[in-house]
C-alpha cells in the first residue's frame, strides 16, 4: 500500500508545479543498502555530491552522469528528502549496457539561504538489473527492494551550496574609505555593480543553455534506446540477411565488370 502511494503521486514538469524526483520523500536514517546477497556496484555517478552555486530567488541546476559499466541492462530511480524542492529530468529510466545517461536536478528558486550555508537536502538513487525488454514506463518501486530478487544498489548523495562568484563591495566600502563621503562611497559601489552585472549575465544565459542542452540530449538517448531494443526484438534477423545480399550483389556486380 506504501508503495503504490509513491508510484501514484509521481509527475512531470508540463503541469509546471515543481516536481521532486519522487514525490514521496525518504528519510536517510531509516533506509540500509538494499542489496541483495550478489549485489554490486550497477551504476557509476559522477559527481559523487550534487553541488549547486546558490543565487536568492534563482533556479539552479546541477547534471548527474550516470554510466553502466555492466553487460546488463539497468535502470535506475531517483528520491530525495525534499521533493518539492527539486525537479528531477528523468526521475527514472533504463541505461543500456556500457552506455551512460544523463539526470538534470534542478532546484527552485529560495527566498532565503540556509544557516552556514549548509544544506541537509539528501539524494538517494536506486538502481537495479532488469530485461531488455523493460521501458520507463515500466518501472515500479518494487524492483529496488530485496524482495523482488533482482540486483539492486543505492547510493545517498549530498548536497552542497557553494559561492557563485564574488560577494558585492556594498558590505565592506565604507569601513575601508574611512574619509570618504557617502556619496562616493556610494558612486564606487554601484559603479562595481554596473562593471560585475554584464559577466554574471552572461554566465547566466550560458548555464540556462546548457540545461536546455542536456534535455534534449537526454531525450534524444532515450529515443535512441528505446528504437535499439524495438529493433533488437522485432527484426533480429533483418541485419544478416541485408548483409548477406549486399555481399552477393557485389560479387556479381564485380564479375561483371571484369568481364
Amino acid at each position: 500500500m506504501q508503495e503504490a502511494k509513491k508510484d501514484s503521486i509521481f509527475g512531470g514538469l508540463a503541469s509546471g508545479a515543481p516536481v521532486g524526483a519522487d514525490r514521496f520523500p525518504f528519510d536517510p536514517r531509516e533506509y540500509s543498502p538494499a542489496m541483495s546477497s550478489d549485489s554490486r556496484e550497477l551504476l557509476g555517478i559522477d559527481p559523487p555530491e550534487l553541488i549547486f552555486p546558490f543565487e536568492l530567488k534563482k533556479q539552479i541546476s546541477c547534471s548527474l552522469h550516470l554510466t553502466n559499466k555492466t553487460d546488463e541492462y539497468v535502470a535506475f530511480k531517483v528520491k530525495t528528502t525534499s521533493p518539492k524542492k527539486y525537479c528531477v529530468r528523468p526521475n527514472n529510466g533504463i541505461v543500456a549496457p556500457q552506455s551512460t545517461s544523463d539526470v538534470l536536478v534542478t532546484m527552485q528558486a529560495q527566498r532565503e539561504a540556509p544557516p552556514d550555508m549548509q544544506c541537509k537536502d539528501k539524494f538517494l538513487v536506486q538502481s537495479a538489473i532488469v530485461t531488455q525488454e523493460l521501458t520507463p514506463k515500466d518501472i515500479t518501486g518494487d524492483m529496488f527492494t530485496k524482495e523482488s530478487g533482482n540486483v539492486v544498489d543505492e547510493v545517498k548523495l549530498k548536497v552542497v551550496y557553494t559561492q557563485p562568484h564574488p560577494t558585492s563591495l556594498n558590505g565592506g566600502s565604507e569601513e575601508g574609505l574611512g574619509s570618504l563621503s557617502y556619496q562616493e562611497a556610494t558612486k564606487g559601489s554601484r559603479e562595481s555593480e554596473t562593471v560585475t552585472s554584464e559577466p554574471l549575465a552572461l554566465i547566466s544565459k550560458l548555464k540556462e543553455e546548457k540545461s536546455s542542452a542536456i534535455q534534449q540530449n537526454m531525450k534524444l538517448r532515450e529515443e535512441l534506446d528505446l528504437l535499439r531494443r524495438q529493433m533488437g526484438s522485432q527484426h533480429g534477423g533483418f541485419s544478416l540477411v541485408f548483409v548477406l545480399v549486399i555481399a552477393i550483389l557485389g560479387i556479381l556486380l564485380g564479375f561483371l565488370i571484369k568481364r
